[in-house]
């Protein structure tokens, strides 16, 4: 496999990994522990390069011209420890998502966000129209881990994918040119 393929799936399994940890930092207790969830440069920093990867995973997948089943047999000729971390990655990703979603389903406010310098959040039990209520801001940081949980366990499954579709994609690419050789 050419090392720009493995460039490009260790890049994203790395991403994949710090979206998680940032998804698992989010369950500390304190809101204060860290000021990672306030700024909004740590989203951006997860999120932009996880789409820009998985992309360009796309891009090398489709040059490769294989089908689905040429891919999945490409992916089974990787390593036995790079196929397990990979589903490693997206299993916890899966997790960290449904957690979100089942302890999101209760009551109570949810979905912190800022507005025109006001704190507001969804409030399902709400009676009126506009579901959205405003909050302080002791209340909106203590909502704000819960509410971006899901936007760092996105990403996260996104460069698993990636690093999956990329190393595959690679390995069709050294079987091509072993091919070739011959």
């Amino acid at each position: 496999m050419r090392w720009s393929f493995k460039l490009h799936g260790g890049a994203a399994a790395v991403l994949s990994v710090v979206a998680l940890a940032l998804a698992a930092l989010t369950w500390l207790p304190g809101r204060g522990a860290l000021p990672l969830f306030e700024p909004a440069w740590p989203l951006a920093v997860v999120v932009v390069p996880a789409f820009a990867l998985f992309l360009a995973a796309l891009v090398r997948q489709f040059t490769t011209g294989a089908d689905r089943s040429a891919q999945w047999q490409a992916f089974r000729c990787l390593p036995g420890r790079v196929r397990a971390g990979l589903a490693f990655l997206a299993v916890a990703s899966v997790a960290v998502m449904v957690m979100g979603i089942v302890s999101g389903t209760g009551e109570g406010l949810r979905d912190a966000e800022a507005r025109d310098g006001r704190y507001v959040a969804y409030d399902p039990t709400a009676t009126t129209d506009s579901r959205t209520v405003e909050v302080t801001r002791d209340e909106y940081l203590s909502l704000l881990p819960s509410s971006l949980r899901m936007m760092y366990a996105m990403p996260g499954l996104l460069c698993a994918a990636a690093a999956a579709i990329v190393l595959a994609a690679g390995e069709l690419r050294r079987a091509d040119d072993a091919a070739a050789v011959r």
